[in-house]
């Protein structure tokens, strides 16, 4: 069976790689926000839009006559972004996403070009780009695949990745069998059916001292100068290191999830939603329950599991794991452990939702 997965490389272009990622991030960027502006303009003015193959035509006729500095990118490269636009408007218009804003020179840099005719290819220690040549990487991740596709990327720290899309034989990884329920939470990132605890590491919260210095080190800086970039690259190494250590510890988790695991149970949060509380805002942010959910998926299934997403509306705190009593009290979030006034078992709060949770799953499983 066939599948499509993504290879992600950290790389370490030279310097003259690093002038053509820049000049290929550049007019991509442009290329994107010139034909933005020109379907906007189009509308207002004509109720009339332009689509993909419009746009190509536009492209290889007239723009690059009239800005021959576009020549010195990657041609396909341009061509994807294009296509990345035209997806942003579909996006929007089956709604799907927000409708799109232009691409700025600030922040996180991409640009993504095809596999011709094995124009993009991998070995021990570099990977071939399509006008950049071979660019050293650290190759930590095998694979026996058709490459697709390249995507070359820049942080705002100036770190580079190489991400490929592969097509390779799936094979399911194996498990141990068992069947988990998990409570997402904040004091503990969750609970399981089986009275484990995830502690949060709250990685924000540990790093939040050295991140308000850097930020007030910023603002002290002239807009535009030398110091000002250099106190702009300490503080987005901060929170890339924040990032790295949320992104290890979930990595952790989740495989440890996976492999053990051949049923899990998990509530459907509507974080977005919860987000909205101010106060709660910032420790919800940090425990970052949608992505560690997003990576839970991924690898329960490549584990030839199922991820069980329980409705949101399921009251699993309020009601008894051993009779089914529901007891509205419990509601209080406060209360943190509680007796069943049916049955008397006594319940922690968090282990008894993570039980229904699981019995809930296993339900709309064999239904």
């Amino acid at each position: 069976m066939q599948r499509i997965r993504g290879y992600k490389y950290r790389a370490y272009p030279n310097k003259k790689q690093k002038e053509f990622f820049e000049k290929t991030f550049g007019c991509c960027r442009f290329v994107y926000n010139y034909y933005m502006e020109r379907r906007q303009s189009l509308w207002r003015e004509w109720h009339d839009t332009l689509r993909y193959n419009d746009m190509c035509k536009d492209l290889s006729s007239v723009l690059k006559g009239e800005y021959v500095w576009l020549r010195e990118a990657d041609s396909i490269a341009l061509q994807q972004s294009l296509r990345h636009l035209d997806r942003a408007y579909d996006n929007f218009f089956k709604k799907r996403s927000a409708y799109p804003n232009f691409k700025s020179k600030r922040y996180k840099q991409s640009y993504r070009t095809m596999n011709i005719n094995g124009s993009i290819s991998i070995n021990e220690s570099s990977i071939t780009i399509p006008k950049a040549g071979r660019v050293k990487i650290v190759n930590t991740r095998d694979f026996g695949g058709r490459i697709i596709s390249a995507s070359v990327s820049r942080t705002s720290t100036g770190r580079y990745y190489i991400s490929l899309q592969v097509e390779e034989e799936y094979e399911e990884l194996p498990n141990k069998g068992g069947h988990l329920g998990l409570d997402a939470g904040l004091k503990s990132l969750y609970t399981t059916s089986d009275s484990d605890i995830y502690l949060n590491p709250k990685t924000l919260s540990l790093h939040e001292k050295r991140i308000r210095r850097l930020q007030r080190n910023l603002s002290r800086k002239q807009k535009g100068s030398k110091n000002s970039e250099k106190a702009r690259l300490k503080l987005a190494r901060e929170h890339e290191k924040i990032s790295d250590i949320r992104n290890d510890i979930q990595h952790k988790i989740t495989h440890k999830l996976a492999s053990e695991n051949q049923v899990v149970c998990v509530e459907d949060l509507n974080v977005r939603g919860m987000m909205r509380n101010h106060r709660l805002a910032k420790s919800i942010s940090d425990a970052s329950w949608s992505e560690l959910c997003r990576k839970l998926e991924y690898k329960v299934k490549d584990h030839g599991g199922i991820l069980i997403k329980v409705p949101r509306t399921y009251a699993s705190s309020q009601i008894c794991s051993c009779c089914g009593r529901r007891d509205p009290k419990v509601k209080d979030l406060s209360i943190r452990r509680w007796t069943c006034p049916s049955c008397g078992t006594d319940h922690d709060r968090d282990v008894n939702a993570a039980k229904n949770i699981l019995k809930k799953g296993l339900e709309m499983l064999a239904s």
